[in-house]
């Protein structure tokens, strides 16, 4: 008799425990839904943010490539290094352009239903080509210090090598450092978070809003 108690105690502990299993991975579950809902609607404001900002930034380039446009017209190539200065200037807004219109295409791509792993891979593309086109832009630099030169002032005045020559070569200089600096090696310098601004605080905010997901779930 004291027997078949035992066991009938024995099986109703082991299905209290079973159930407090139950409940404890049902509340596990309803908590990480929560919080990955949570977190994936925060990187999904900051990346909404993000992709405003850069059709903004695409409409004032398109802008700037039409005032451009007019002014190669304007000079009708009499000033060779005036116009070469604004046909690079031509280029870079182009090439920016278009690296925008593309982040805007990737960013409303994502689906943030889809595993967190496949967001994530997308999100590092979208860092990997902001991180590049920003470099590419610095290129540009020295070419606002050419456009004003002339053979005349070349040729003829001493003062071209003394000021203007010297104030170019300083901004090569300085672009191709930036080029060469602007890279994940240098992302907790100051001096790029100043450089990359919103573009680049935004995307790594969501990447860790994301990664947060996988350390809470470990945590729980």
């Amino acid at each position: 008799m004291e027997d078949v108690e035992l066991k009938k105690m024995w099986n109703s502990l082991n299905q209290n425990i079973d159930e407090a299993k139950i409940l404890n991975l049902q509340s596990w579950a309803v908590n990480v839904k929560a919080f990955e809902y949570l977190q994936t609607h925060k990187a999904q404001s900051k990346l909404k943010s993000l992709s405003s900002l850069k059709k903004w930034a695409v409409a004032l380039g398109i802008l700037w490539l039409l005032f451009l446009g007019i002014l190669l017209y304007g000079n009708h190539f009499k000033n060779f290094y005036f116009s070469f200065s604004v046909l690079m200037l031509i280029f870079f807004s182009v090439t920016a352009i278009v690296v925008y219109i593309k982040h805007i295409v990737l960013i409303n791509k994502i689906n943030y239903s889809e595993n967190v792993v496949e967001v994530q891979k997308k999100l590092t593309e979208l860092q990997s080509s902001t991180i590049n086109i920003v470099r590419i832009l610095w290129l540009q630099i020295p070419f606002y210090t050419t456009f004003f030169w002339s053979s005349t002032w070349i040729n003829g005045d001493y003062k071209f090598w003394l000021t203007a020559f010297p104030i170019t070569l300083f901004f090569t200089f300085l672009s191709f450092w930036l080029y060469k600096n602007i890279s994940l090696k240098n992302v907790d310098k100051k001096w790029f978070k100043i450089l990359l601004g919103k573009e680049w605080t935004s995307i790594w905010s969501a990447k860790e809003y994301l990664n947060e997901i996988e350390k809470f779930k470990n945590d729980q």
